[in-house]
């Protein structure tokens, strides 16, 4: 019986061991000093900004660790919903991803839902003033904590700019009324849309294109690249593009902490500079495509006009208020205001 025993904690041991061996695996492959970082995004496009974002995230990383870290890139071979993406980062099964701040929020940091806010930022580099400051750092702080350091922001992307397109041009916010606007059905977003007058629809993306062609629903709203890529704009409830700018759009470039404390102090320096250089890099690749898409649509048929967006941010700023309020970021709110001022 003792001969048993013995042999029976002797596997538990070995079993830990093993256990033990396959968490180190995850950091040091092959026990030289060498690390593979899986890096994904969701989507499929070999154009996207975020490609471009991650490959020079991989190039950097790769040359100035002469070879020690080893960058896996994949464009929504692992997930195309970002909610797979933030789960696997969660469980150590990607190590650097691209997420927006509603699917952050699905993880219980409601504080994130801020950048979700329509007109929260005046202008693109408002927004940087943001989220490469103060602001940035502490909504950084934020998610880390919460998180328990399953996610530790290595910096922040965007996704462009945000505008309304749709069967008629908008030239006050009072052409809002009645329409049907495909956008979110729910919380600050919609509260927003609807006090415009507009009607939110929950149409999928998938279904958005038939949708528009169809008389389904009258209006959408996305950056240039987003909706011109899928030739939404070339569909009789998408000709007319109004530039709103109702969103200047923040991604959380992120990394599972509990890892990134696992590495060495030179391969923590590599990862942060590569990540630096890899967001200039999807920021530069976004700008010049929010200028070739708008060209682009343009010269198929599509007809661009401003507006006054003064009326509009009026409409939002009560609402955010609340809305920060709500979520407990009065101060960060109040920061943001600041920096335009």
């Amino acid at each position: 019986m003792n001969k048993f025993k013995s042999v029976f904690i002797g596997a538990i041991i070995l079993g830990i061991m093993v256990l033990a061996g396959c968490n180190t695996h995850q950091v040091d492959a092959d026990g030289d000093g060498k690390i593979k970082i899986i890096a994904a995004h969701n989507q499929t496009s070999p154009d996207n900004p975020y490609q471009t974002g991650l490959l020079k995230f991989k190039e950097v990383a790769e040359q100035e660790s002469n070879g020690t870290i080893e960058v896996e890139v994949h464009a929504g071979t692992i997930g195309t919903e970002e909610s797979q993406l933030v789960e696997k980062l969660q469980l150590g099964a990607a190590d650097v991803i691209v997420a927006s701040p509603g699917f952050m929020t699905q993880t219980g940091i409601r504080e994130v839902d801020l950048f979700s806010a329509p007109y929260l930022f005046n202008s693109y580099d408002h927004w940087l003033q943001a989220v490469d400051g103060e602001v940035g750092n502490k909504v950084a702080d934020i998610i880390n904590e919460k998180s328990n350091n399953s996610f530790k922001v290595l910096g922040y992307w965007t996704a462009g700019v945000r505008h309304y397109y749709g069967k008629k041009p908008i030239e006050s916010v009072d052409d809002f009324q009645g329409v049907s606007l495909r956008t979110q059905t729910s919380g600050v977003v919609s509260d927003f849309w609807t006090s415009t007058g507009a009607i939110p629809s929950s149409i999928s993306w998938g279904e958005l294109y038939q949708g528009l062609q169809q008389d389904v629903v009258d209006s959408s709203e996305n950056a240039y690249p987003f909706f011109v890529q899928q030739a939404h704009h070339t569909t009789s409830n998408g000709k007319y593009i109004t530039e709103t700018a109702h969103d200047y759009t923040t991604r959380f470039f992120l990394i599972n902490g509990e890892k990134f404390d696992q590495y060495s102090e030179e391969q923590q320096e590599v990862i942060l500079k590569a990540a630096k250089e890899s967001i200039k890099a999807e920021r530069e690749s976004t700008l010049l495509q929010d200028e070739e898409y708008k060209k682009k649509a343009i010269d198929e048929g599509a007809i661009v006009n401003e507006i006054d967006r003064q009326p509009f941010i009026e409409i939002a700023r009560p609402i955010l208020n609340d809305f920060a309020k709500e979520i407990d970021v009065e101060d960060l709110l109040k920061d943001i205001y600041e920096l335009d001022k």
